[in-house]
């Protein structure tokens, strides 16, 4: 996956739900370049061991910094969970930002009383989202939901698909017209945005992107790394599936 450039950010996911991440990160930082790299060949990362998504991360982010990356996002929720801490003590001299489901901005809005989380079954069962709400949670209905196999549907792309409906209604459809806001705890998901809220209600959605797209930019700068450059920045997309197409997906994805 080498880039055609050096002192790039970048970005990572198991497939295209890190690009939601990247388009806010482009919006936040247009002058930077990236380069995106989506594991689809193993994706979806929510239903595999953790030991499995260290490791991985681990060899992605090693590469990635091989090949001149001055920082690095974690556009997946389930990585940043497994492997941010480990990746940030290796690698101390390097800004790594995470993406977290966005419980907090959930809570604090003006109407939060039942607040449903879907997410990959790892990302809930792991200790970072159970301690965020716990410390988050307080005082309101948090109803996590584990979407085992959404991840995977998304990538395939054709969502307005009956069978991606159906998947929803499986998944969420119980509780239509009964939750003030839900979380996205998986970057494929804002991708359905429209659809979520077709099966629950036009409800507040919340993700991490915002937030991440600005902890990267208080890093670069902390650091002097922000770009001197006025140009629009290059985005460049890179695959680990050789499947034909792929990089026409990321891209169509990414261009929405």
């Amino acid at each position: 996956m080498a880039p055609r450039y050096s002192g790039y950010v970048g970005v990572f996911d198991s497939g295209v739900g890190g690009i939601s991440v990247l388009r806010q990160l482009t919006a936040t930082l247009p002058h930077e370049d990236f380069l995106y790299f989506g594991d689809s060949a193993n994706a979806p990362y929510g239903e595999k061991s953790r030991d499995w998504v260290l490791r991985r991360s681990s060899d992605i982010v090693d590469e990635l910094l091989e090949q001149g990356a001055k920082a690095i996002v974690i556009a997946c929720n389930t990585a940043t969970s497994v492997a941010a801490a480990t990746l940030r003590a290796q690698y101390a001299h390097v800004p790594i930002i995470g993406v977290e489901p966005a419980l907090k901005p959930a809570t604090l809005a003006e109407k939060a009383g039942r607040i449903l989380v879907m997410a990959t079954p790892i990302t809930l069962r792991l200790d970072k989202y159970q301690q965020l709400a716990e410390r988050w949670g307080s005082g309101h209905e948090v109803i996590p939901v584990p979407c085992p196999g959404l991840a995977a549907r998304i990538e395939q792309g054709n969502l307005s698909a009956p069978d991606l409906y159906e998947m929803l209604e499986g998944l969420i459809g119980e509780y239509a017209g009964t939750v003030d806001s839900a979380v996205l705890g998986c970057t494929h998901y804002p991708f359905i945005a429209r659809q979520i809220r077709d099966v629950i209600g036009d409800v507040p959605l919340f993700d991490g992107t915002l937030g991440t797209a600005q902890q990267l930019e208080r890093k670069l700068a902390e650091r002097g790394l922000l770009t001197k450059s006025r140009g629009v920045g290059n985005v460049v997309f890179a695959s680990s599936s050789t499947q034909p197409g792929e990089i026409d997906l990321y891209r169509s994805f990414f261009e929405g």
